[in-house]
């Protein structure tokens, strides 16, 4: 259940292939964590196609900052970078094997946009709605007729959702 009506996650990073596939993994992560599992295939998505935009294009570095923020039912991915050029949603050919990104994350979120960064270059953005908070769910299966036992005292309590991590760094 979400209990918190606002949650914020920032990743900076060298947008690098190998770093893309990293946050897509700790986009997914703090999702799950946030109990907002069904909208970890479009963030994963979208994310990917912005760093993917800045890994092609974006100079004079390809340093950027992956942030994603739930607040009043909406969940906000951005991608800021240091190159003021703004990116333009393109009418691909056919067999064109890139140029659709922006018109996919058009298509999948709520809205998107772009907006010049205060420190230099810009934020590439989208916003997809949020499920509406799940009911509390029991602490025991519903098939269970009493509290799973513990034999082991010395048995380490970890929860099943903690908090993504991330030590990503260029």
């Amino acid at each position: 259940m979400i209990s918190q009506p606002n949650r914020h996650c920032t990743v900076e990073l060298h947008a690098l292939p190998s770093r893309i596939g990293q946050v897509r993994r700790i986009v997914s992560a703090q999702l799950r964590y946030w109990h907002l599992d069904s909208l970890i295939e479009m963030a994963a998505l979208g994310v990917t196609e912005l760093l993917t935009n800045v890994h092609r294009h974006a100079e004079p570095d390809k340093l950027c900052t992956v942030e994603i923020e739930l607040l009043s039912g909406r969940l906000t991915v951005s991608v800021h970078d240091h190159d003021p050029r703004l990116p333009e949603v393109r009418d691909a050919d056919s067999l064109a094997t890139c140029g659709r990104g922006l018109a996919m994350i058009a298509a999948v979120s709520e809205s998107w946009g772009v907006r010049p960064h205060r420190e230099g270059g810009k934020v590439v953005w989208f916003v997809l709605p949020a499920p509406a908070p799940a009911m509390a769910i029991a602490p025991y299966p519903v098939y269970a007729t009493h509290p799973a036992r513990h034999t082991d005292t010395h048995e380490r309590k970890v929860s099943p959702h903690a908090p993504a991590r991330s030590a990503v760094a260029g």
